[in-house]
């Protein structure tokens, strides 16, 4: 529950000092008291990402290595994925009944950026999204860690700036996790850009997105200066442009967009199965199991975020067949699908992602004339703009895959196809009554 909202569009309030600017200072020095909020909050934004990745890979290693060797299973068997996943169900239904705060509300009626949480929800959230992170659920950390850090931005923020406005501390806060999240500040400006570009305010735009840039560009470095994340599925570069590749281009996009609208259509009827269970633990169990098997069926690679999981897909675009990439596609939109809806705390982006590079490795397979990177990038392209709706996150995310510029024209084209596809449609979060948003 959010202890409190942003100010209403018109505040005219400093955003780092109680009382208003004086009425002759100039944008400059009404930005620059922004700086040094938006350094620390980027850099401890990162921090708290990075810790709790580590515990979750720590976790993991125990789950996935350490018992299976030591009980002579196999890794990455059917028994085993089966057994891991249903106990991780169980154990996150039991963590959420019993922290304070039940780990924060329904994760299907979140976004990406949400109004703050209270302070005491957090460690219970942190602690639900490493399990989910370490045992194989589909989700990934974006969620859960924006919304941490939005709650302990504004929590601190508001006890040192007492004038402040909410609004600050939350943007601040989003641009540091996804900034941290991409390794670039970019992401964070794109995605906020849209947010921020459809409410009335005072100040240009690029004003607005000063301090959220600030505090991007200080969890990319700090994650970059740490762990040196990269995107790039070092694919073979797409070299040669054709006409052909127009088609190619959007029958792929919408192909992924068709793929994510059928999930998103089948979300509330997933979640409403569910919640008529009338129990968390029973739910998060029973999704487990249903992951389980999934897991079985589709392979260790329908695993965890998927972030890893495509770099090995990539890494070897012929080494599965087009019905085997289809398969995984298929199994993994499965898995988001039961894992955002039965409770498991986490985001939808990077399995999302997983689910756009095996299309596109599919269409590859079944036409080896579309260049690899051109499928993979309009793949997640379509997928993204379906189950996001956010066409700057979807385009940024698909070019960073492959690190190449030359796609990106035959991508915007792409994009407009599948963007009059899932325009106006619901989307894949729901309001507290259950009825999806549009």
């Amino acid at each position: 529950m959010a202890t409190d909202s942003p100010p209403p569009t018109g505040s005219t309030r400093s955003p780092a000092g109680a009382a208003p600017p004086p009425a002759g200072s100039t944008p400059a020095l009404r930005l620059l008291p922004v700086i040094v909020p938006a350094l620390a909050v980027g850099v401890a934004s990162a921090l708290v990402l990075l810790g709790v990745s580590l515990l979750a890979e720590k976790l993991q290693d125990v789950l996935w290595e350490t018992l299976p060797d030591a009980l002579s299973v196999g890794r990455y068997s059917a028994l085993w994925t089966i057994a891991v996943l249903t106990a991780s169900g169980l154990v996150a239904g039991l963590l959420i009944r019993a922290v304070p705060g039940h780990a924060g509300p329904d994760p299907a009626t979140t976004g990406l950026v949400d109004p703050p949480l209270r302070p005491g929800v957090v460690p219970g959230l942190l602690l639900v999204t490493a399990l989910t992170l370490a045992g194989g659920i589909s989700l990934g950390p974006e969620n859960p860690i924006t919304a941490a850090n939005i709650a302990l931005a504004f929590w601190l923020g508001r006890r040192f700036l007492p004038g402040s406005s909410a609004e600050l501390w939350l943007s601040l806060a989003a641009a540091g996790t996804i900034g941290a999240l991409f390794g670039t500040p970019v992401a964070a400006a794109l995605i906020l850009s849209e947010t921020l570009a459809s409410r009335p305010g005072p100040g240009a735009l690029w004003d607005r997105l000063f301090g959220p840039l600030a505090a991007g560009a200080a969890g990319a470095l700090t994650m970059t200066l740490l762990t040196h994340p990269s995107f790039d599925l070092s694919l073979p570069p797409y070299t040669h442009p054709h006409w052909g590749d127009l088609l190619s281009a959007a029958v792929i996009a919408l192909a992924g967009a068709v793929l994510g609208l059928l999930a998103v259509y089948a979300f509330p009827h997933v979640h409403r199965a569910f919640r008529a269970l009338r129990h968390p633990v029973l739910a998060l169990t029973l999704g487990g199991l249903l992951l389980g098997l999934l897991g079985a069926l589709g392979g260790h690679l329908t695993l965890f975020k998927g972030l890893d999981e495509v770099k090995t897909l990539a890494a070897d675009p012929t080494g599965w067949s087009a019905g085997e990439f289809a398969a995984m596609a298929v199994v993994k939109t499965a898995a988001l699908l039961i894992s955002a809806t039965c409770g498991f705390r986490g985001g939808r982006i990077f399995p999302a992602v997983f689910v756009g590079v095996a299309l596109g490795l599919c269409a590859h397979a079944l036409v080896d004339r579309v260049p690899p990177a051109l499928a993979v990038t309009c793949g997640v392209l379509g997928v993204l703009l379906a189950i996001t709706r956010q066409g700057w996150l979807s385009l940024f995310t698909a070019a960073v895959l492959v690190g190449d510029s030359a796609v990106l024209p035959v991508l915007c084209v792409a994009s407009l196809p599948a963007w009059l596809l899932v325009t106006g449609r619901p989307q894949m979060q729901l309001r507290e009554d259950g009825t999806p948003l549009r």
